[in-house]
């Protein structure tokens, strides 16, 4: 209660701090001309961004990848997981059995038991168990790199995933409806409608799919409603609500076995938990609130709130992932599962507030930013497990919970009844508070100084063995960067932060971990060619990171710390027009994330070593893509293709276990009826490459999927 009082005061304070802000001339933000394209990337439409502050993409000393909703729309991408594959420094993580978002940026991916954050219309939105993010209702992905924790706050020093929402637009009215046919049976509906009248807007966005998969017995289903409102209190005011309310349901599937570096041991098709655990069911609530107001023509305050609620429940049988208790590896076919069953119950609230404007002083223009953030974070965990005896006990295949990976039998045993292993409630509270000034010190040269205080208490509450943990901290984490213009066409810039994040939860002994700090350094250069049709970002980059966390293999659901670790790289983004009319994407990284101390994990099921790669990180990624559109007559046709290479990746902590690079093909087409009429479908995996998504053991491997195809239509009003 004394942090979230203190979080409204400091908000308070920024409020009270503009009304007392005195009207400055404004002061034009760069003698560089920008392209018109590249301001339109800045440039938010219908809800300002928070953290960011007004500048064209060559004045930021950092590397940032817009994926918007045209290119998503193009290539019929359908999950936030698999946008993020279309920049090269977000590699895919463990799941969930497919079901929570999980990525590293730049290397790093944080806690493996918990879903990656992300932010929300620059609020923290990826916490909680509310299943995989849908692309409906997202007006475009925005990949930022770098030592931006200084403003973020507690999140990872490889950058930071921020999902701008399509809002509702005062003033305009459309809509568009598409119905969609896919392999495997998925079927998909999806609504988006744009109502104004007056001072007020509502947009309405909704999806609805039915889907099968290329995995024996898993299908899911999932729906959206995501509206949003628009007032206009007054020229200078506008107030925006959003509603977040989606359910997916799907069985929980581990995926594969590989035995001694075999992936070939099953085929990928084949499943090896039980059908009669039935669908796993993730469900998410969310509101956010925003009230933006400007001042003058300098200064300006966003004020806002987001509330969420999730849950996941439901039961599974897991592959047995400790030597010891695993019969497959003695035999090469009876493979010894876990029962499971999981209730995962999370809020979230955060309440932050910005103050942004322009002032000069001393001949020395300024972009200024000040805020405050106070987010409470509630995760209540009942986990239970029902685990098979060791080997040299030899128990029977009933005792084992065995199944055969090469001639299963689906229930064939009475389904064990789980024990209590994990209830327990995290509580996370955490206040920031936030400043940064970019100055121009000359025509070509500009410096970014800032700083982010963090102050956070985190308490867990273990329910089995009645001990109440807690731990407070607090640090201040300093940035700077600066920025300098070569000419029109080329800039080069630097940065320096430092980072802090709270690890939540505990080691197998409940003991609470220390938080997580790390520093970065990035040096790079940002092209614009041909006239600005084509930008790009080079960056050359650094991290590390202390009090690291990596999932527990011999206790599933469980982290050890493993010291420390270090992500080193570099990264080539480009995307425009090239002459000729045709459009293009490239994004090419090489990271190499290893660890960078020696730790024996609790039950010596692994060791650590400094080098060890981290897992699922590629060394070597890129995502290449080109599309042009032809006109015939009345009708016009956009034709594109993707590809897409992943490198060799680590696919077990602390073991030589390695998933084999692959390379995917997608092929995309539109083709535009009338006005209001078209038609599209792609192909993706063109070439039925047999490929691994992510991994978290060689008992558990995720397959990617097969060739697919995928026709809809598309109706616009």
């Amino acid at each position: 209660m004394t942090l979230a009082l203190s979080a409204r005061a400091l908000l308070l304070a920024c409020a009270a701090a503009t009304v007392a802000m005195p009207a400055v001339a404004r002061i034009p933000p760069s003698a560089e001309p920008e392209p018109a394209a590249l301001e339109n990337d800045v440039v938010i439409t219908g809800v300002r961004q928070s953290y960011r502050g007004e500048f064209a993409l060559s004045e930021i000393p950092q590397s940032i990848d817009l994926i918007d909703g045209k290119l998503l729309e193009q290539n019929n991408i359908l999950r936030l997981t698999d946008a993020l594959d279309l920049n090269a420094s977000v590699a895919r993580q463990n799941t969930l059995g497919g079901l929570w978002d999980a990525f590293a940026v730049r290397g790093f991916a944080g806690d493996e038991n918990l879903p990656s954050g992300y932010l929300v219309n620059g609020f923290n939105g990826g916490r909680g168990f509310g299943g995989q993010r849908d692309s409906a209702g997202l007006e475009r992905v925005e990949v930022l790199k770098g030592p931006a924790a200084a403003l973020f706050g507690r999140g990872e020093p490889g950058g930071t995933i921020n999902l701008v929402t399509k809002q509702a637009k005062i003033g305009e009215s459309f809509g568009a409806s598409s119905f969609q046919y896919g392999a495997f049976d998925r079927f998909r509906t999806e609504t988006d409608w744009n109502l104004s009248t007056g001072p007020v807007a509502l947009r309405l966005i909704g999806y609805a799919e039915d889907a099968g998969s290329f995995r024996d017995f898993i299908g899911s289903n999932r729906w959206g409603f995501l509206p949003s409102v628009g007032v206009k209190l007054s020229d200078r005011t506008r107030l925006t609500y959003d509603l977040e309310l989606t359910r997916m349901a799907v069985p929980f599937d581990r995926g594969i076995v590989v035995l001694n570096g075999n992936f070939n041991t099953v085929p990928r098709s084949r499943f090896l938990g039980e059908p009669s655990d039935g669908d796993t069911v993730a469900r998410a609530t969310g509101h956010q609130l925003r009230v933006e107001h400007d001042f003058s023509q300098d200064w300006s305050v966003t004020l806002g709130a987001s509330y969420r609620e999730t849950l996941l429940s439901g039961a599974s049988s897991d592959a047995e992932l400790v030597g010891s208790r695993q019969q497959i590896f003695r035999d090469g076919r009876s493979l010894s599962r876990q029962r499971r069953t999981r209730r995962y119950d999370s809020n979230h609230f955060t309440v932050r507030g910005e103050l942004a404007g322009r002032f000069e002083t001393l001949g020395l223009a300024h972009r200024f930013l000040l805020g405050a953030d106070h987010d409470e974070f509630n995760n209540d965990q009942d986990f239970r497990r029902f685990r098979p005896p060791t080997v040299a006990s030899n128990p029977s295949p009933q005792a084992g919970y065995v199944i055969d990976v090469l001639n299963p039998v689906y229930g064939r045993f009475p389904v064990p009844t789980p024990a209590p292993l994990t209830n327990r409630l995290d509580t996370q509270r955490a206040t920031g508070v936030y400043v940064q000034d970019q100055i121009t010190l000359t025509d070509r040269l500009q410096l970014r100084l800032g700083g982010r205080y963090d102050s956070f208490l985190l308490r867990t509450n273990n329910r089995i063995t009645r001990v109440i943990s807690e731990r407070t901290a607090d640090r201040f984490s300093p940035q700077i960067g600066a920025v300098y213009r070569f000419s029109d066409t080329i800039s080069s810039y630097a940065a320096y932060g430092e980072g802090f994040r709270a690890n939540i939860g505990t080691d197998v002994n409940g003991v609470i971990f220390n938080p997580e700090t790390s520093t970065s350094v990035e040096v790079g250069a940002k092209l614009a060619l041909f006239n600005g049709a084509l930008t790009g970002t080079f960056a050359l980059f650094q991290m590390e990171k202390a009090n690291v966390l990596a999932s527990d293999t011999a206790n599933p659901g469980f982290s050890v710390a493993i010291g420390r670790a270090r992500s080193r790289g570099i990264e080539l983004d480009l995307a425009g027009t090239l002459p000729g009319k045709i459009d293009v994407r490239l994004s090419y990284a090489y990271i190499e994330a290893q660890a960078r101390s020696t730790v024996l994990d609790p039950n010596f099921s692994f060791q650590i070593r400094p080098g060890d790669r981290l897992i699922n990180i590629p060394d070597h990624s890129l995502n290449v893509q080109a599309s042009r559109r032809f006109e015939f007559g009345r009708t016009g046709v956009l034709m594109g293709g993707n590809v897409q290479h992943v490198g060799g990746r680590s696919g077990e902590t602390g073991t030589r276990f390695t998933l084999p690079a692959h390379t995917l093909v997608r092929l995309f087409a539109t083709v535009t009826l009338s006005k209001q009429l078209e038609l599209f479908g792609e192909v993706s995996n063109l070439f039925d490459e047999q490929w691994y998504a992510n991994s978290y053991a060689a008992l558990w491997v995720q397959p990617g999927t097969p060739r697919t195809g995928s026709i809809g239509i598309r109706a616009r009003f």
